[in-house]
Order: structure tokens, then C-alpha cells, then sequence
């Protein structure tokens, strides 16, 4: 049924798209009416029950969100900072409680007391400005420290664009074999969390017979702690861009799809703003620098769901159906977006690109190293005394991180939590052994995923850590698989009981729904979530004991 929806979504293709239909519905009252709902299904000859099921799942689309005017952020490192009651108390002092709802991360962990209104983010003392902020006197002026640890691809500073598109003129005149291999000799592995061949992937589309294909930008990004890709939209959007086009052109795409969180409404425009100046420039559109390479951009803005974040429930996503994820095989690269191939990275991956095409993939597999070449961007939280986004060899020792770029700890902390949400919680008596690359995090039981670093301060209780994560999984999962589905749910009573109740946990049973839950989720969402409560059951078993039998 699924694969029927995606034909009848891909019929009107990008440029009159589902999703964005029913974005646009709820745009004045935070969700859509029935009439829109009923007026949106007839003309995509969809049913009910898909416009429905899809409404129903975002948490800006549903109509729990109906008058939502202002959201307080409840991500993990807000919450672990201790600063989002206060923000809470000063959004009622101007807005009644049905008015404020909830989002899940406003990419503002350098600074919390993060909040949206009105389309935009605000955070660190715009809360105390609320009034100039209402009455349009007053924006967010967001500051956070760059810096760099070797070598410099991503934080090396902006070019004209003219000069930056010659890195594309230069790929289309050695060809998309010479380019590809170049990709392969780098070695450049996934940045959104999976660590995945980039090379491997855009053969595999490239070897398809379609003359239909789509390059489509993650920029869904979730993880709480996490904001190296809304650096890079923000402050670097041409590498991404470029990146993009790069890969289109390797694989035989003519289209780009930058898909967004709606959590970072800047980042939205300053892409927009972007592809606009392209467009003005010519080098967008058919026949590109006279190659014969075709290619263009659409840019959607999600509605707020963390499962977006993995690659075929973003596909889903686009095409209006409610985000599950999808069965593999077939993988996207063969059967991806409208059931045509489709190359899916995130931001990060995306925009190393132009430095391999201008410096070649041997000079990018120089750094870092064998197993996770290039570079790291890093997330550091508000608990660090230089909190921003740092650019780092893979390699880099973790305790470089966190004293000489993040200048050490501004209170004690007993633990980082490395990744996002399904990343390991690592205490930090084991900063001196680990170092920033896939295989040093996976050989000691951690994940790199991201690399957004969560700090949980002494005073933190681990076990209200871990029902956060349960309640957050539980919250964000599609619902299509019950190890993740109900084993969050479970979870997360379980854990409650114990913190209100003085109930007892019995091991055995916890270990068997963590054990479901690793090996029977369909994708990383529940499947990852084991992972820091292992951790922590492993490393902070002193203080969670007395919750157990």
C-alpha cells in the first residue's frame, strides 16, 4: 500500500507536494481542519486514513497543536542545565498554558533556556527580553565559539561564491567516474550517526537505469546536544549546497532536496536565501556551465519528528505518508523517494564533498585516521567553559576536546552523553581512553554518532537521565515495530514506578526488554536506545542499585 501512496504523492511531483500541502494547512491554527484534510486527500486520490495517520504524527501538524503560539525546547541538554522551569514561568506570565507547547531541539545547547516564538529561536537571556521580543524590538542574538583542531575543511573560512563554484566547473570536466573514484580513495564515511560508505552508496544508485533520481539532504537533525549541521546551514550553506550538486551529478540526478527540521526556522531561510543567489547566478537549472548537467533544489520544512531523522521514514516523510520506517531491502538507492533512486546523506557528509573534488580523495584520507578519515565536527554544551561547534582530526584524542577546546568543565560532571540520544553515556573517568573516530567509540561499547556532547552534572540523578530517554523514544517512535513501540513505553513506566513509587526493578526483566528492543527494533530508534542505559547500568550501578531488586 505504502509503495501505492508513494506514486500517487510522486504524480505532481516536488513542485506541488503532499507533505507541504498539509504544512500549509495548519499554518493558521497550528493544525489543519477537516475541510482542508478532506479538500487535500481528493486532489492526491489519497484516503482518509493516510491524511489522518500523517496529521496525527507530527507534533506540529496534530491537533494537539492547535493555538500553540510559543514552545519551551525539552532536549536533553536543556533539560540537564536545569533551565527550562524558569523559561516556562516567564512564557506564562504572557501566554496562557494552552498557548505554549513543546519542541525537541532548537539547536541551542551552547546556551539553553532555549524557546521558539513567533519563528524563531531565542535562547541564553532573550527570555528576560520577552516583551521587546513580542513587540518585534528585540531579535536572538546567537553567538557560540568555531575552532579547529588540524585540519580545517569545514570551518575554513567563506570564499566568493564565484570562486567556490569553480570546484563544480572542474568536476563536470573530469567526468562522474573520475569524481566518484576520488569520493571512493577518500574513504568518507556517513556523518549522521551510521558511519556508512558515502562511495559505496552513490555507486549504488549511479549503477541504476533510471532517468529519474533524487539527492536528498538529511538536515533532519534530531539528536538533542547536536548543531554542526545547522552550522554548516547557517555559516557554511554553499559547501553543503555544492556537496549536493556534486552527488547529483555523480549519480545522475537532477533534482536536491534539502529537507529541514522545523525546530531550525533560520536555517530554513538562509538555505532558501542561498539557492536563491544560485538561481541568480545561473548556476542552477538546465544546462549548468554548458555541461549538459542538469539540477535544482527544493527545500522542505519538516513538522517535527525525530524518526525523520532516519533515511526511509524522511522518504515517507516527504511523500505525505506518516513517517514509518520502511523494510530494507529494498534499500533507497534503488527504491527511494516516489520509488526512484535516491542517494540520502546528512549535512556534514554532504559538504566535505568540494574539498575532495578540489583537493582530491588522497588528500583527504590523509587526515584522520585508516578506518574514519577527514574530520569531526563536534557539539559542546553549555557545561563547558569555550561551549561551540569544533572541527577536529579524526583521531583527536577526547580529552583534547574537552580541555583544550572546550577549556574543561564549568561544574563537576560524572558523565558525557556522546552521540545524541541512542549515542553512549560516557562517564568521565574515561576521557584519557577514547579518541574522536567510529572504531575507538565502538572498541570501548560507546557510539560517535553525531558527536553532540550532553553533560550531566553530579547533581543530576542518572535514573531520571534514563526515563528521559524512554519518554523520548516513546514519543518519537513511528509506531510501525512493538520492540520499540511498546519496550519505550514499558520502559519508561517501569523506570517512573521506581522514581515515585519506591517500586523494584526486576533486572531479568529489564535486561530482556533491552535485549527486545537491540535485536527486534526495526531501525536504530529502539534499537539504540539500550546502548547508554548499558552504559549507565555498567558505569552507575552504585547509584541506580537501590531502584533494583
Amino acid at each position: 500500500m505504502s509503495k501505492n501512496i508513494s506514486e500517487l504523492s510522486g504524480r505532481k511531483g516536488l513542485e506541488n507536494n503532499l507533505f507541504e500541502a498539509l504544512g500549509k494547512a495548519a499554518a493558521l491554527n497550528g493544525t489543519p481542519d477537516t475541510e482542508s484534510l478532506e479538500s487535500i486527500r481528493n486532489e492526491f486520490l489519497v484516503g482518509k486514513s493516510t491524511v489522518f495517520g500523517t496529521t496525527s504524527f507530527y507534533d506540529f501538524l496534530r491537533p494537539e497543536n492547535q493555538g500553540k503560539k510559543a514552545y519551551v525546547c525539552n532536549g536533553s541538554a536543556c533539560l540537564a542545565a536545569g533551565t527550562q522551569d524558569k523559561v516556562k514561568d516567564q512564557l506564562l506570565n504572557h501566554f496562557n498554558a494552552k498557548e505554549i507547547g513543546e519542541m525537541c531541539c532548537l539547536g541551542r545547547c551552547h546556551e539553553n533556556s532555549a524557546f521558539f516564538y513567533d519563528g524563531n529561536n531565542y535562547s541564553g537571556k532573550d527570555i528576560e527580553n520577552l516583551t521587546n521580543i513580542k513587540d518585534k524590538k528585540a531579535k536572538s542574538a546567537e553567538n557560540y565559539f568555531v575552532g579547529c583542531h588540524g585540519k580545517s575543511i569545514l570551518t575554513a573560512p567563506a570564499v566568493p561564491v564565484e570562486t567556490y563554484f569553480n570546484i563544480l566547473k572542474e568536476a563536470l570536466i573530469k567526468g562522474k567516474d573520475a569524481i566518484l573514484n576520488e569520493i571512493k580513495i577518500a574513504a568518507i564515511r556517513g556523518r549522521g550517526g551510521a558511519g556508512f560508505s558515502m562511495g559505496y552508496k552513490l555507486e549504488s544508485c549511479k549503477n541504476v537505469n533510471d532517468p529519474t533520481k533524487f539527492i536528498v539532504c538529511n538536515a533532519d537533525e534530531g539528536d538533542p546536544g547536536a548543531y554542526s549541521d545547522k552550522y554548516i546551514m547557517e555559516q557554511r550553506p554553499l559547501s553543503l549546497l555544492l556537496g549536493m550538486m556534486i552527488a547529483g551529478f555523480v549519480v545522475g540526478a537532477n533534482k536536491g532536496v534539502v529537507y529541514i527540521r522545523g525546530e531550525y526556522p533560520e536555517s530554513i531561510k538562509i538555505i532558501e536565501d542561498a539557492i536563491a543567489q544560485l538561481k541568480s547566478l545561473n548556476y542552477l537549472g538546465d544546462n549548468i556551465f554548458n555541461s549538459g548537467f542538469n539540477f535544482d533544489f527544493k527545500v522542505i520544512h519538516a513538522q517535527g519528528a525525530y524518526i525523520c531523522g532516519e533515511e526511509t521514514a524522511l522518504l515517507s516523510s516527504i511523500e505525505g505518508q506518516r513517517p514509518e520506517v520502511r523494510v530494507r531491502p529494498p534499500y533507497p538507492t534503488q527504491q527511494g523517494l516516489f520509488n526512484k533512486p535516491t542517494v540520502v546523506n546528512n549535512v556534514e557528509t554532504l559538504a566535505n564533498l568540494p574539498f575532495i573534488v578540489q583537493n582530491g580523495g588522497k588528500a583527504y584520507a590523509a587526515v584522520g585516521t585508516a578506518k574514519s578519515a577527514g574530520t569531526k565536527l563536534v557539539s559542546l554544551d553549555s557545561f563547558f567553559n569555550r561551549p561551540g561547534i569544533y572541527e577536529v582530526d579524526m583521531g583527536t584524542p577526547l580529552s583534547v576536546v574537552i580541555n583544550e577546546l572546550g577549556k574543561g568543565f564549568k561544574t563537576e560532571i560524572k558523565a558525557m552523553h556522546i552521540g545524541g540520544p541512542l549515542g553512549g553515556l560516557v562517564p568521565v573517568e574515561k576521557i584519557n581512553e577514547l579518541n574522536v573516530d567510529f572504531d575507538s567509540f565502538a572498541a570501548n561499547g560507546f557510539l560517535l554518532g553525531h558527536a553532540s556532547f550532553v553533560c550531566i552534572p553530579k547533581t543530576f540523578p542518572i535514573i531520571d537521565y534514563l526515563r528521559h530517554l524512554f519518554q523520548f523514544t516513546a514519543h518519537e517512535s513511528c509506531g510501525k515495530c512493538f520492540p520499540c513501540r511498546l519496550g519505550s513505553t514499558r520502559g519508561a513506566e517501569m523506570l517512573t514506578k521506581a522514581i515515585d513509587e519506591q517500586y523494584k526493578i526486576d533486572k531479568k526483566l529489564f535486561n530482556d526488554l533491552l535485549q527486545t528492543m537491540e535485536i527486534g527494533s526495526l531501525c536504530a530508534l529502539g534499537g539504540g536506545l539500550p546502548l547508554p542505559v548499558k552504559n549507565a547500568l555498567q558505569y552507575f550501578n552504585d547509584e541506580l542499585q537501590t531502584y533494583f531488586k
